[in-house]
């Protein structure tokens, strides 16, 4: 028998190794972590592939819509001079204020109202609504007069060329009230909508009036027909509308707009800037509406003057028999006339100028136009009024779109006050100025009057009625040319701003981006897993990988133990060519550099907590000494949960409960084994004290005879994390061998290791992990060489050799 082991100097040997430092970064394991998933990744991206091509396919194409308007800069004029300095610089035109305008509700509903997209029509398939514009096989014809239900999708079915059937598809409906459009109702009934109906009848609710008529539709076909308000459809669209300079510097807008249908895109975007340039052409005609109005108001007047003259002079001619006057009257009558056309002409101006002077002392900016004369003969004063009438068109404007508190509007408002204020000067002087002109004009005709009070009776009447019947008809014929000259005005008009580039479609759609959405697809399908194992690994509080042991203990390495599938803990004996022995033959090989010392060896196990399997590893290693006939003595410390009696079908009624609280021999309690070399001491039955009978001196005095008769012994003890005992058994061993098992061992269990090495109450200690999968763990199954190499033919699986064994064992009986 050999008694001791070889007296060799201790090699560097890569599996007793203690890592330096505590590096918590390792990139080889964390790979491994995700490796070992490369199926499951595979079968992710693939899917994310094979989604991202069907979202391609099968997703509504959405196209771009792109148009161009230009902002026109006007010619800074008299006015803008003047305010130059205080409160105004630059050019009329601002691209912020024209951008909020274009995109305001207003034009979008003004748009929307000219265009009949009140009524959408819809066809199914397999990936859902398909949307129809222009050639509809049925019209709708909605009176939204009458509250209508919006929102929600009816399924038309056409059953013959004169009827058809209605049927609620999707609720979601609201009830679209006329009188506060803004609000609307939820609707709970929807089957009121459902039923049969001929084609051009009335289809009439409390909630709905509407008339569906055959274009083009035979039996069988089915629609989906979807109602929206104008006001709704205007917030939609508003929103949707994306209105940019095209760069900083210049005054051109881009209109873009995002649809499915390209043809709608570009009517509507068509319609939106014809809305637009019309609407800031009605604020323009607005100053040649107020110059008309003003004049049809004094024509009013003149008109019943001028006929009530026209047959009084007739009259006065034919009673009379007077048609021509003498060349005294006829002097008299021309001088009368000229200045009393002069008069008449400013008195004209005079009223105009009085009606002027009223509207500047109105404080409200969002009045009345301010009024318009044709032609006042002061340039100064013509410029501030048509300015005035510009700035009040674009407030209206502003005021539509924007808060009073925006700056745009409180700046052009402020404009407006100072326009105002020097209009107002210029009038009140103008005023007086015309009121002068028209006294000198009476003190004038005064004197031509005296003269015509000179003339004979009947020629002194005549040129009187006829002197009316001119002065009427001069200002008729004047304020008739002025009218012409506002209506050509007018018609003469247009916006300062003009479209550039009607709406044009691209060809290609923005949505789906394929070459993205594959992207998308491949990174969720990609990304996805990772996420999930990631997540896995930082909740997993297991231990599972053995670079962990190796980086957190601090403490030697000495391998892996692969997972057992016997039932029986005697892997050793029942499996001698399996990976496990294996392992086990290796740990004995490397006791010679653990304990490199001649005599016995004492080798102690132990572990955190129960379950980890130190009483399967101190079995086997007992077992794997005891083949190389070496006399091998193991025995259970393990007194309060003692397991070794059931695994090698013994009685625990003896043991070392039983030496230690007795008078009896060590010797009488050791048990035999059906190997020869192998001896065991069980822990005996369970005492009251466990902990107290470990401590005394008699226990330490048996140890010391059983190595003394045996040359290895293989303590098996309680996990030194749940009992202080074990504390007090490092001084007997010569290894200590502290047991991990594969995902079962808590992470923070190794801090139990690290805080006995710390205070010094152990030493010579070596981690193994036990119970370690290869399948679950890929990438360590060469780096530790223990227990799991029968999957690659060098080893013979343990039932296999448990089957053979019983086998030979059935032939020889």
């Amino acid at each position: 028998m050999n008694n001791s082991f070889p007296n060799s100097p201790q090699p560097q040997h890569p599996a007793f190794n203690v890592p330096q430092g505590n590096d918590d970064f390792d990139l080889k394991s964390i790979l491994f972590s995700y490796i070992k998933y490369w199926p499951h990744i595979l079968v992710c991206v693939i899917l994310g592939g094979v989604g991202a091509y069907f979202v391609n396919k099968y997703t509504t194409p959405v196209y771009l819509v792109e148009a161009t308007v230009v902002l026109n800069d006007e010619k800074p004029d008299l006015t803008s001079e003047l305010f130059s300095a205080t409160t105004y610089s630059g050019p009329k035109t601002n691209t912020e204020n024209e951008m909020g305008i274009v995109k305001s509700f207003a034009v979008a509903e003004d748009a929307l109202s000219k265009l009949n997209f009140n009524v959408s029509y819809f066809r199914k398939d397999f990936f859902g609504f398909n949307q129809i514009y222009g050639n509809t096989p049925v019209y709708v014809n909605v009176d939204w007069k009458h509250p209508q239900v919006t929102d929600g999708k009816i399924r038309l079915i056409v059953l013959d060329q004169d009827s058809y059937q209605l049927v609620v598809e999707k609720d979601g409906f609201y009830i679209y009230n006329p009188t506060d459009p803004f609000y609307k109702t939820s609707l709970n009934n929807t089957s009121v909508l459902e039923g049969v109906y001929k084609f051009g009848e009335e289809v009439l609710g409390e909630y709905f009036k509407f008339t569906i008529s055959n274009v083009s539709s035979v039996a069988g076909d089915e629609l989906y027909v979807q109602l929206m308000d104008t006001k709704t459809l205007a917030i939609g669209y508003m929103n949707r509308l994306n209105v940019v300079p095209i760069n900083k510097q210049a005054s051109i807008l881009k209109l873009s707009i995002q649809t499915p249908i390209r043809k709608m895109g570009e009517d509507y975007l068509n319609k939106l800037m014809e809305s637009y340039l019309d609407r800031e052409l009605q604020e323009k005609n607005r100053v040649s509406e107020s110059t008309i109005s003003f004049i049809e108001t004094q024509l009013s007047g003149i008109t019943d003057s001028l006929s009530f003259f026209e047959n009084r002079l007739q009259k006065y001619r034919s009673d009379n028999r007077v048609f021509n006057l003498s060349q005294e009257g006829n002097r008299v009558f021309e001088n009368l006339v000229e200045f009393e056309n002069e008069k008449a002409r400013l008195e004209i101006t005079l009223r105009y100028y009085y009606q002027l002077r009223d509207y500047l002392t109105n404080e409200n900016l969002n009045g009345t136009m301010a009024p318009s004369i044709g032609s006042t003969g002061d340039a100064l004063l013509n410029t501030l009024v048509a300015n005035l009438i510009e700035l009040q068109a674009e407030n209206i404007r502003l005021s539509a779109n924007f808060s009073d508190e925006t700056p745009a509007v409180r700046e052009l408002r402020l404009r407006i006050q100072n326009t105002k204020k020097v209009l107002s000067e210029n009038v009140n002087s103008s005023i007086r100025n015309l009121e002068s002109n028209v006294e000198q004009l009476d003190r004038r005709i005064n004197v031509f009057e005296k003269e015509a009070n000179a003339l004979p009776e009947t020629e002194r009447q005549l040129v009187s009625i006829q002197r009316q019947f001119n002065i009427n008809e001069s200002i008729y014929v004047y304020l008739l040319e002025k009218r012409a000259e506002a209506e050509i005005q007018k018609a003469s008009n247009f916006p300062k701003n003009s479209t550039l580039d009607y709406a044009r479609a691209q060809f290609r759609p923005v949505s789906p981006k394929k070459s993205v959405n594959f992207l998308i697809g491949l990174g969720i399908g990609l990304g996805l897993p990772f996420l999930l194992i990631t997540i896995k690994n930082i909740l997993n509080s297991k231990i599972d990988d053995p670079k962990f042991l190796e980086v957190k203990t601090g403490t030697p390495f000495l391998g892996v133990i692969g997972r057992s599938k016997l039932d029986s803990a005697r892997v050793v004996f029942e499996a001698p060519k399996s990976g496990i022995t294996e392992s086990f033959r290796s740990l004995r090989s490397d006791m010679s550099y653990l304990a490199p010392k001649e005599g016995n060896l004492t080798v102690l196990f132990t572990s955190s907590i129960s379950g980890e399997g130190k009483t399967f590893c101190a079995i086997n290693m007992a077992s794997v000494f005891a083949l190389t006939n070496k006399k091998v003595m193991l025995i259970g410390l393990d007194l309060r949960k003692p397991k070794i009696a059931l695994d090698f079908n013994l009685t625990n009624e003896i043991g070392v409960s039983t030496y230690l609280s007795s008078n009896i021999h060590w010797k009488n309690v050791v048990s035999t084994t059906d190997h020869p070399n192998l001896d065991v001491i069980l822990s005996g039955p369970i005492p009251p004290n466990p902990a107290e009978l470990l401590l005394q001196e008699k226990f330490g005095m048996m140890l010391e005879e059983i190595k003394q008769e045996y040359d290895v012994v293989i303590l098996d003890c309680p996990p030194v994390g749940l009992v202080s005992e074990t504390k007090e058994l490092f001084k007997f061993s010569d290894v200590n061998i502290f047991v991990f098992r594969h995902k079962y061992s808590e992470k923070g269990n190794y801090k139990i290791l690290e805080n006995l090495k710390q205070k010094g109450e152990i030493s010579k200690v070596y981690t193994i992990l036990n119970d370690f999968t290869v399948e679950n763990s890929y990438g360590y199954g060469y780096g530790y060489g223990y227990g799991y190499g029968q999957d690659y033919g060098y080893y013979e699986d343990e039932t296999k050799s448990k089957k053979r064994k019983k086998t030979r064992k059935e032939t020889v009986a």
